[in-house]
């Protein structure tokens, strides 16, 4: 079989955090995180999760490489509790304020 698509998977990935108004953090992964944000911001192509919920604030974007680790690093985050996404952000310099 015929690799016609190399670049693809040479994507480089990263991990982000939006904040809702109500503090709430939502995770998600992309390739352009200005994009992602701005998308979420509008409301058109923007996760259905924060649609109503703005004003939002990207916390945090880290580059992770690939998207099957970007999606490891997704679900892994996904998993803990809010008090431990915040002790998550807040040890990379991006503490969201208490709600």
């Amino acid at each position: 079989m015929v690799d016609d698509e190399p670049a693809a998977r040479a994507q480089a990935w990263y991990l982000y955090l939006v904040e809702t108004a109500a503090g709430a953090l939502y995770t998600g992964v992309t390739t352009d995180v200005a994009r992602r944000f701005r998308e979420h911001r509008d409301g058109k192509r923007g996760a259905r999760a924060l649609r109503g919920k703005g004003p939002l604030t990207l916390r945090h974007s880290e580059y992770v490489g690939s998207h099957g680790e970007a999606l490891r690093r997704e679900a892994a985050l996904k998993k803990l509790s809010p008090a431990a996404k915040r002790a998550w952000l807040a040890a990379r310099g991006g503490e969201a304020p208490s709600s």
